[in-house]
């Protein structure tokens, strides 16, 4: 049995980085929203770190999954599916891989430039600074981190509407294809001849 992506749908493999990648996104998007919010007493450092954390945690999946990707490859694109949605689909979940990769790089610039204390990720281990204290270095980090935070929400919420249009809309099995469980078989309709 291989590990690699069938040809109809995403392996496990692939399922569990990618539904892992998108709790820890959520996680990490609450926690720095409100994180303005909090009081600055210790639990704030604590949440601060946590979010920091999450952040270098969804890095790490994140390159694991462009790697697994290019590796295991992506399932054949339904023909249901018209090319031009195809096109988007690939160019969204690109930006997507993209955007999930530099979103917690610029958090850790940031951190690194910031001259903060050492980051313990999950108080386990101290993570390296990228850079030493550097204002212009963190202003621009800082900036950048809240920029594309916004873009990639916006990105994943097309994404999933997307998927959410396709499966009650449409009825076919894109949804179906990245979801863990049974193989539900295409309907008849969208079926390769």
């Amino acid at each position: 049995m291989s590990l690699r992506n069938p040809a109809d749908r995403w392996g496990a493999v692939s399922q569990f980085l990618h539904w892992t990648i998108a709790v820890a996104i959520l996680a990490m998007a609450v926690i720095g929203l409100s994180l303005d919010s909090l009081p600055k007493s210790p639990s704030y450092f604590w949440v601060f770190n946590l979010h920091k954390s999450l952040g270098l945690t969804v890095l790490a999946l994140a390159v694991v999954r462009l790697a697994w990707r290019l590796y295991a490859g992506a399932p054949t694109p339904m023909a249901s599916i018209p090319g031009w949605q195809r096109w988007l689909a690939r160019v969204t979940h690109w930006l997507l891989y993209g955007l999930i990769i530099a979103m917690p790089l610029s958090g850790w610039l940031f951190d690194s430039a910031s001259g903060l204390r050492p980051l313990r990720w999950f108080n386990l281990f101290q993570v390296p600074k990228l850079i030493g204290p550097n204002t212009g270095v963190r202003e621009i980090a800082r900036d950048a981190h809240g920029w594309i935070f916004w873009v990639l929400a916006l990105l994943i919420v097309m994404h999933a509407g997307a998927a959410l249009y396709h499966h009650y809309f449409v009825g076919d099995g894109t949804l179906r294809r990245m979801l863990p469980g049974r193989r539900t078989p295409l309907p008849s309709s969208n079926r390769n001849p």
